[in-house]
């Protein structure tokens, strides 16, 4: 990613376009988020909006800002970790397609990887021939990263 200011910038002018606005309030979540190596939980942000803002923030108040940021596709949410983490194409203008992420299970590190749009079209296909109907195409991968895997080998 660009140093912190250029994504908040971009940030910023992609809400503005979008007829929305990037608060104080949304923009330090967004910044912690985007420094955070790992996925972060509501209350991981509420750690560390208090640690580096010096206040306390309502857990209220920090769902409602990643709603907001998950709707302005600035963040994603992983179900399968029930945890957040910064979209890696803020910066980007073009389309990216669907995004699979990919989560160490051991250290919670995360890796954003795009799939092919084909290979979406046959997974819905497959869903739609079991008689389901495919509500969000994003994926999460359970994983173990290499690091993580070279320790678990000493």
């Amino acid at each position: 990613m660009n140093n912190l200011d250029e994504i908040i910038n971009h940030a910023e002018q992609y809400c503005t376009k979008h007829g929305t606005r990037l608060t104080p309030k949304r923009k330090q979540v967004l910044s912690s988020l985007i420094q955070s190596q790992k996925a972060l939980s509501a209350y991981d942000l509420i750690d560390l909006f208090e640690k580096n803002f010096g206040e306390k923030i309502p857990a209220m108040s920090v769902y409602r800002i990643l709603d907001f940021l998950e709707t302005e596709h600035l963040v994603h949410k992983l179900s399968l970790a029930n945890k957040y983490i910064a979209c890696s194409h803020i910066t980007c203008a073009h389309d990216h397609g669907v995004p699979q992420f990919l989560i160490c299970g051991t250290c919670n590190d995360v890796k954003e990887i795009a799939i092919d749009k084909a290979t979406i079209g046959d997974l819905k296909n497959n869903v739609e021939d079991a008689g389901f109907h495919l509500v969000s195409p994003q994926l999460e991968m359970n994983c173990i990263c290499h690091s993580c895997a070279a320790k678990q080998a000493e």
